[in-house]
């Protein structure tokens, strides 16, 4: 039997003008912005429609703006009564999954990732900290040269582990520029790309953040899963509340093991991906992984309207 997944995607997904059509024209799109506005004491719906890019840009900013469009595209589809049988976001997308699924509500999650972002912005200094895709390697030799580079006294770790090809590191800056200096050699790497980014995210420098996140949590009523939610963290299904708080400390500082969930959702009978927010990053890693599944984006109304 045919099963379907909602995703959501997370940081980099971002764009000035997202979501505006569906808040223009959905009552109940509208008042998830509202509620972000409210939520957060100021005006992110007006950052998030009109910018500056910069603004949208910061983490602090990104991260709960990103929630806002997903869940508003999200109450427009469960207008049409199209329920999954599986949610999963990528590393900030799981918030907007965990919202999907019931486990947060919409404000609590606002404020969550907005306090997220903020830990993820301090929790290293400026430009000590790097992260790049990988294009090309095999996870097991980039993993290895990973290792070998942190031993020499330079931390640095796989990421997100997105599509056959495409791997992000995260670490130090120096351990960052090593493996853009030995990828292609030591590692079979066709391109290393340093990426524009606040911190090292998802490496093991982001436990100060991870700490500070555990805190916020623990003030937070959270439910069980009403849909199985695949986590990050293991790639695997998680339902009970306490185990998605601890997996959500986690995720801060672990790999988004992406490849891996999309596999299990598969494995599952998963055969349609249904991603809510804006963009179409998750489409495109999808296809790598399987191109025999169906992928559809909903990132607009004429979306919405041709599904």
């Amino acid at each position: 039997m045919s099963k379907t997944a909602f995703v959501f995607p997370g940081q980099g997904a971002q764009a000035v003008g997202m979501g505006k059509d569906v808040y223009e024209a959905f009552d109940r799109s509208r008042s998830i912005f509202e509620q972000a506005d409210e939520a957060l004491g100021f005006s992110l719906s007006s950052i998030i429609f009109e910018g500056p890019d910069d603004a949208l840009k910061q983490t602090a900013n990104t991260q709960p703006a990103l929630l806002a469009v997903s869940v508003a595209l999200l109450k427009a589809l469960e207008g049409r009564g199209l329920k999954p049988d599986y949610v999963a976001g990528h590393s900030l997308g799981e918030y907007s999954a965990l919202v999907a699924a019931g486990v947060l509500s919409f404000e609590d999650a606002v404020r969550t990732v907005r306090a997220r972002g903020q830990f993820m912005e301090q929790a290293v200094p400026s430009g000590l900290g790097a992260m790049a895709a990988v294009l090309g390697a095999e996870r097991e030799t980039l993993a290895a040269l990973c290792a070998a580079i942190t031993a020499e006294g330079s931390a640095v770790e796989l990421a997100n582990v997105n599509c056959p090809g495409q791997i992000v590191v995260s670490g130090t800056a120096a351990g960052v520029q090593a493996v853009v200096e030995r990828g292609k050699e030591e590692a079979g790497a066709k391109r290393v790309i340093p990426l524009e980014v606040s911190g090292p995210f998802h490496s093991s420098l982001m436990k100060p953040a991870a700490a500070n996140l555990q805190e916020t949590l623990a003030t937070i009523n959270m439910k069980d899963a009403s849909v199985p939610v695949v986590a990050n963290v293991t790639a695997r299904v998680a339902t009970a509340a306490d185990e998605i708080r601890s997996l959500l400390v986690e995720q801060v500082y672990s790999p988004v093991l992406w490849e891996d969930s999309v596999r299990y959702l598969i494995e599952q009978g998963v055969d349609t991906f249904v991603e809510i927010g804006s963009g179409t990053v998750l489409a495109g890693l999808i296809k790598k992984i399987d191109k025999n599944v169906r992928v559809i984006s909903i990132n607009s109304i004429s979306a919405l309207e041709a599904l």
